[in-house]
């Protein structure tokens, strides 16, 4: 149906179809601009916080840049600390390790001088005294001394600290400060290299014995069992074990 309504407006008069037709054109054009302004903000909105993203995004960047920068010129100048402290610790250490060398080196210097010397003075003592008793294992000796040979056919110098000599036997003494199992051996070995060593003396009795300021207990099982006679310090003389005594 037809709506014959008549609305006055200042140019002419329009049937109520015809108005509401242009308010819905307006109304329609309307929109559309509200729609375009809209999706204009949309974009300037989106466009704003993108280059917003980004700013925040390198401003990030370069902090962490200056940051992982500060962070590695630490840790470098701390690692250069470190190994300057390290440096300083090993060449400390090699200092007192060279210091310790060196004491070590000057005590043993000053410990085998007094084992020489305390050898020089085992020798001295058992020669004198075997010098001036010249009597042991019941026999009375005519020569005691001390023999060095340098053996022809081997070219070694054999030394025995002393031999006591007469005409039917003799008797070879080695002398330690402090008695070893060693010496025992030492006096084993000497025994049988003996008499092709000194064929002079090849038809006499061979005794051995070991004098020492110090015998301990396995020394002096080891003596009695290869029959090797034993000479002790006493006093100002010494005592003489020879009860196992071999004749070689």
């Amino acid at each position: 149906m037809t709506t014959d309504t008549v609305v006055e407006t200042n140019d002419k008069s329009l049937t109520m179809d015809t108005f509401m037709a242009r308010v819905d054109a307006i109304l329609e054009k309307s929109s559309a601009k509200i729609e375009r302004d809209l999706a204009l903000s949309n974009a300037e909105a989106s466009a704003r916080f993108q280059r917003d993203l980004a700013e925040a995004s390198a401003r990030f960047q370069r902090d962490l840049a200056i940051s992982n920068a500060e962070a590695s010129a630490k840790s470098d100048a701390e690692w250069k600390k470190w190994r300057e402290e390290w440096d300083k610790g090993m060449q400390e250490l090699k200092n007192s390790q060279a210091e310790t060398d060196k004491i070590v080196k000057q005590n043993a210097k000053q410990l085998g001088g007094m084992g020489n010397s305390n050898g020089d003075f085992a020798q001295e003592f058992f020669f004198n005294a075997l010098y001036d008793t010249k009597t042991v294992f019941g026999q009375v000796f005519d020569e005691v001394k001390t023999e060095k040979r340098k053996i022809k056919k081997t070219g070694v110098e054999v030394q025995y600290d002393i031999m006591l000599i007469n005409g039917k036997s003799i008797c070879i003494v080695e002398v330690k400060y402090k008695a070893d199992t060693n010496d025992v051996a030492r006096l084993i070995k000497i025994e049988k290299n003996f008499r092709g060593n000194f064929p002079e003396h090849v038809d006499k009795k061979l005794y051995l014995a070991l004098a020492s300021m110090s015998f301990d207990t396995y020394v002096e099982k080891a003596c009695r069992d290869e029959g090797i006679a034993m000479i002790k310090q006493k006093g100002e003389t010494i005592e003489i074990f020879d009860e196992n005594l071999k004749t070689f």
